[in-house]
C-alpha cells in the first residue's frame, strides 16, 4: 500500500507538471484566437487594429497614427489578439435590453469589460467605402449565422465625438440565415449618407444562443472628418481608394484586384481581393511584381515572399477554401518612393 500510494502521487505530480507547462505555453503565447469571427470588411474596430499593428505592436508610432488603438492595447491587449471572441450568449435576441447605450462596440463591457476601450469615442481609423457595398464577416470557427442585423449611424452623428446609441442607429439590413461556410457577405446600401459613419453588425450565431456585436468605422463619399485626430507628427492621409486593377482571366480558376486604402510619406497600406470562378477552390496564389520599388514591411491573413521586386502571396489556413464565386482577402502595409503605382496581379488555385 505504501508503494501505491508513492506511485499515485507521482503519477499526479507529473500529470499537474504536464497541465501547468500547457497553460504556461498557451498563456504567453501572442496571437489571435484561432474560433468565433468578427466583420472583416469594412473592419472592425478590434479586427482593424490586429490587421494594423498585430504583428507590429511594439512600434511607437501606434500612439501618434492610430490613438484609438493604441489607447485600446494600453487598456487591455487582448482587446486586440482576441479580436474574434466579441460575444455575448443567452440574448434570446432582445439585443437592446442586453446591451446599454454607450456601450455597443463592446457588447454591453461583455466578458469582464475585455472590450470596453472599443466604446471609446474618438477619430478611429475610418475605412472609405462607396454607398453600395458588401459586408464581409469571417466565421473561423464555422459556426453559421441564424441571420446578421446591420444597422449604420444616422446622416449628422459624428461618432468622433458622440458615444454609440441605438437612437443614432437605423437598420439598414436584417439578412436571412448563412450555413457554415465560414465567409458571410451581404450587399449593404447605405443610401446618401456622407462623411464619417459606424456600421454596427449584430451576428446571431447558429450553433448557439450566441450574438456578436461589431463596430466598423467607415467614411461615405469621401467626405466627413479625417480618419485620425492631428497628431505631433503628420499622421497618414487616406485618399479616395484606387480603382482596383484585374488581372486578365487566365485560367478562369480564381481573379485578385488591388486597392491602395491609405497612403503617407513613404508608406502605404493595401487590400488584395481573391474571387473564384465558376468552380469551388481549395487555396490560391497571388503573383506580382512592384512596378516602381515598393516592398511589404507587414502583412495579415496571407503569407508572403519576396525576391526582389517580385511578390508571392498565398492563403493561409482558414482562407484558402472558397466556394463558387465567393471571395476573401489580405492586407499589407509596405513602404515607397518615387511612384507608388498598383501592380498587375495573376491568380492561380488549387
Amino acid at each position: 500500500m505504501r508503494v501505491s500510494r508513492t506511485a499515485r502521487r507521482l503519477v499526479l505530480a507529473a500529470v499537474a507538471l504536464v497541465v501547468t507547462g500547457f497553460t504556461m505555453v498557451v498563456v504567453g503565447q501572442p496571437g489571435p484566437a484561432s474560433a468565433h469571427g468578427s466583420v472583416t470588411n469594412p473592419p472592425s474596430r478590434n479586427y482593424g487594429c490586429w490587421e494594423r499593428w498585430g504583428s507590429d505592436h511594439l512600434n511607437p508610432n501606434m500612439a501618434q497614427t492610430d490613438p484609438m488603438c493604441a489607447q485600446a492595447w494600453q487598456a487591455n491587449p487582448n482587446t486586440m489578439w482576441n479580436w474574434n471572441g466579441l460575444y455575448r450568449e443567452n440574448v434570446g435576441g432582445n439585443h437592446q435590453a442586453a446591451v446599454p447605450d454607450g456601450q455597443l462596440c463592446s457588447g454591453g463591457r461583455t466578458q469582464g469589460g475585455l472590450y470596453a476601450s472599443l466604446d471609446a469615442v474618438g477619430a478611429w481609423v475610418a475605412k472609405p467605402m462607396p454607398n453600395n457595398f458588401t459586408l464581409t464577416l469571417t466565421d473561423g470557427a464555422r459556426h453559421g449565422a441564424d441571420y446578421m442585423l446591420i444597422y449604420i449611424t444616422k446622416q449628422g452623428f459624428d461618432p468622433a465625438t458622440q458615444p454609440l446609441t441605438w437612437g443614432s442607429l437605423d437598420l439598414v439590413l436584417r439578412t436571412g440565415s448563412y450555413p457554415t461556410t465560414g465567409l458571410y457577405e451581404a450587399q449593404v446600401n447605405a443610401g446618401n449618407r456622407t462623411g464619417r459613419h459606424v456600421v454596427y453588425t449584430i451576428w446571431q450565431a447558429s450553433h448557439l444562443d450566441q450574438p456578436y456585436y461589431l463596430c466598423s468605422d467607415v467614411i461615405f463619399g469621401g467626405g466627413g472628418n479625417p480618419t485620425t485626430p492631428p497628431p505631433t507628427t503628420p499622421p497618414p492621409t487616406v485618399p479616395p481608394t484606387t480603382p482596383p486593377t484585374t488581372p486578365p482571366a487566365g485560367n478562369g480558376a480564381c481573379t485578385a484586384t488591388y486597392t491602395k486604402t491609405s497612403e503617407w510619406g513613404g508608406g502605404f497600406g493595401a487590400q488584395v481581393t481573391v474571387r473564384a470562378g465558376n468552380a469551388a477552390i481549395s487555396g490560391w496564389t497571388v503573383r506580382w511584381t512592384w512596378p516602381n520599388g515598393q516592398s511589404i514591411t507587414s502583412s495579415w491573413n496571407t503569407t508572403i515572399s519576396s525576391s526582389g521586386s517580385s511578390v508571392t502571396a498565398t492563403n493561409v489556413g482558414h482562407n484558402g477554401a472558397l466556394s463558387a464565386n465567393a471571395s476573401t482577402s489580405f492586407g499589407f502595409n509596405g513602404s515607397w518612393s518615387g511612384t507608388n503605382a498598383a501592380p498587375t496581379l495573376s491568380c492561380s488555385s488549387r
